[in-house]
C-alpha cells in the first residue's frame, strides 16, 4: 500500500532540499509519485541522490528556480523571510508549508512512532527503522541523518508504520499525533528558542499530550529531566507510560552491558523475563538507545525476540561514531556530537574501544547561542580526551554574539587540565593532528558542522 500524496503537495518546491530533514520528506514524496523540486546552497551527495529519484534540484537560491506550477514551498525554521524563493512564493500566492507540517501530513493514515529527546533521536529512530525493515515490515521512515549513503535517511514503505525523528528544537514536534512517542532525555538546549527548563518541560509535555488516545509514551527512567516529566504525566487519561533504563523500577530494565571493542551485548529484563541481543555500535548510550527502540517497537506490536535480533542488523548512522578509515596505525572516527552530554558519552564509548591508545579530538562548536550557555560543560567534556583541537564556532543559522567565541571552551577545558590547541584555520588541522598522532591513537572529529569534512584530509596527511 502506497499512501496518497497529501493535498497541495503534488508539486512541492523545497528550499534547502539538501538538509537532513528536508531531503527525507522530499524522498518520501518522490516515492509516492509527487513531482519534487527544490534548491540548496551547494552541491552534495544528497542532491545527487534526489536527482536519481527524479527530483529537480537547483544549486543556489533564486526566484527563477520556483516552477510556474509549484503547488507549495516547503521550508524549515532555518529559512529566512528574505530568501528569494520564499519571497517569490509569497508574491505569487503559493502557500508555504513548514517542514514539520509536511511530515505530519505524510503520517496521515499510518501508525506513527515519533522519537524525541535532546540527543540520541537519530540513532534511536534509525535503529528502529533498520530493524523493522530487516523484519520485512517495510516501514516508512524519516531520520535526521543518513544510514550509510547520501539519501538513505528516508524511505517510502508499503507497511502501516511510520518511524519519524521528532525535532523539539523549534517546537515543531507538537504537530505530530503518534501512536507511540519516545522521549529519550529532557535537557536544556536550543537556547535561541527555549529560555529555561520550565519551557523545555512544557514543550515535551505538549508533545506527550499529542499521543493518540490509548497510545504509549516510552521514556527514560534514568535521566533527571525525563523522570521529572514522567511524574508530571503520570495518570494522564488514555496514556500508557513505559520506562526504560538502568533504574530498578524501569519497565525495560538494562541488566548488563558487556562491551566488546566497538560492539556491545545488552541484556534487558521486561515482562518477567530477560533478553540478550547484540548492538553493533559502542558505548552505553547507544545500548540504551537500542533498548528504547526495543520498547517502542514492542509498544507498536512487534514481537520482542524477533525485534531484538533485528536490532543487531543496525550498524550505525553516518556521523554517529562513524569510522572514516585508518592510516599509519591511527583510526579516524567522525561524531555529530555537539551537546556536552553527547560529547561526554561519545568520548566514553571511544575510550572503551581505543585499546590503550590515546584519544585525540578535533571539536567544532555548533551555534553561538549553545556555546554561550554551555561553553563550560563543553570544556569539561573535552577534558576527557588526551588532547584536543578546538575550531571556530560553526554558525549555521545564527548571527555572531559579541564576546562568544571558541576561546570560552578552550579556557574551560584548560582549567580542567586538558591539553587544548585552538585552531582557527581548518586547513591547518590535518598537519596539526599528524604532528601529534602516533600508531594506536584514535582521532575523533566532533561537531554538527563541516568538521566532518576533515576526516579524509586527516587520513591523507597521516598516510603522507
Amino acid at each position: 500500500m502506497t499512501p496518497a500524496i497529501p493535498p497541495a503537495m503534488d508539486r512541492p518546491h523545497f528550499i534547502g532540499i539538501g538538509g537532513a530533514g528536508m531531503s527525507g520528506i522530499a524522498k518520501i514524496l518522490a516515492g509516492r509519485g509527487a513531482r519534487v523540486a527544490g534548491s540548496d546552497a551547494r552541491e552534495s551527495g544528497t542532491a545527487a541522490a534526489l536527482r536519481a529519484l527524479g527530483a529537480e534540484v537547483h544549486i543556489g537560491h533564486a526566484a527563477g528556480h520556483l516552477a510556474a506550477d509549484a503547488s507549495c514551498v516547503v521550508v524549515s525554521s532555518a529559512i529566512r523571510a528574505d530568501n528569494p524563493e520564499l519571497a517569490e512564493a509569497a508574491r505569487r500566492g503559493i502557500p508555504a508549508v513548514h517542514r514539520s507540517e509536511a511530515l505530519a501530513a505524510l503520517m496521515t493514515g499510518l501508525r506513527t512512532v515519533a522519537v524525541a529527546g535532546t540527543h540520541g533521536k537519530t540513532t534511536t529512530t534509525s535503529m528502529l527503522a533498520v530493524a523493522l525493515t530487516h523484519l520485512g515490515l517495510s516501514p516508512t521512515y524519516a531520520i535526521g541523518g543518513d544510514l550509510d549513503v547520501p539519501g538513505s535517511n528516508a524511505e517510502s514503505g508499503t507497511g502501516d508504520l511510520f518511524i519519524a525523528e521528532a525535532d523539539e528544537s523549534d517546537r515543531s514536534f507538537h504537530r505530530y499525533r503518534p501512536e507511540v512517542a519516545v522521549i529519550l532525555n529532557v535537557e536544556l538546549d536550543h537556547h535561541a528558542n527555549y529560555a529555561s527548563m520550565d519551557e523545555i518541560y512544557e514543550s515535551f509535555e505538549i508533545f506527550a499530550d499529542r499521543v493518540e488516545p490509548g497510545g504509549t509514551l516510552v521514556i527514560n527512567a534514568d535521566q533527571e529531566g525525563a523522570r521529572k516529566l514522567t511524574a508530571t504525566l503520570a495518570g494522564r487519561r488514555g496514556l500508557r507510560i513505559v520506562t526504560y533504563g538502568d533504574a530498578q523500577d524501569a519497565d525495560f530494565r538494562v541488566v548488563r552491558i558487556v562491551p566488546d571493542r566497538l560492539t556491545s551485548d545488552v541484556t534487558v529484563a521486561f515482562d518477567g523475563g530477560e533478553l540478550t541481543f547484540r548492538v553493533a555500535v559502542p558505548g552505553r548510550h547507544y545500548a540504551h538507545n537500542a533498548v528504547a527502540a526495543l520498547a517502542a517497537g514492542v509498544a507498536a506490536g512487534v514481537p520482542a525476540p524477533a525485534l531484538a535480533r533485528a536490532l543487531g542488523a543496525y550498524t550505525g548512522v553516518r556521523r554517529r561514531l562513524q569510522p572514516k578509515g585508518e592510516a599509519n596505525g591511527v583510526l579516524v572516527i567522525d561524531s555529530y556530537a555537539h551537546h556536552p552530554t553527547e560529547m561526554a558519552a561519545d568520548l566514553e564509548a571511544i575510550r572503551g574501544g581505543a585499546a590503550g591508545g590515546r584519544v585525540l579530538v578535533v571539536f567544532q562548536p555548533h551555534l553561538f547561542s549553545r556555546t554561550k550557555e554551555l561553553a563550560d560543560e563543553m570544556g569539561a567534556a573535552l577534558a576527557r580526551a588526551d588532547a584536543c583541537l578546538v575550531l571556530d564556532i560553526y554558525p549555521a543559522r545564527e548571527d555572531p554574539i559579541p564576546g562568544v567565541t571558541s576561546a570560552l571552551i578552550v579556557a574551560a577545558a584548560r582549567t580542567r587540565g586538558a591539553e587544548v590547541l585552538a585552531v582557527a584555520e581548518q586547513d591547518a588541522v590535518p598537519g596539526a593532528v599528524a604532528g601529534i598522532a602516533r600508531p594506536g591513537d584514535l582521532v575523533l572529529t566532533m561537531g554538527a558542522g563541516d568538521v566532518t569534512e576533515l576526516g579524509p584530509k586527516i587520513l591523507a596527511r597521516l598516510a603522507g
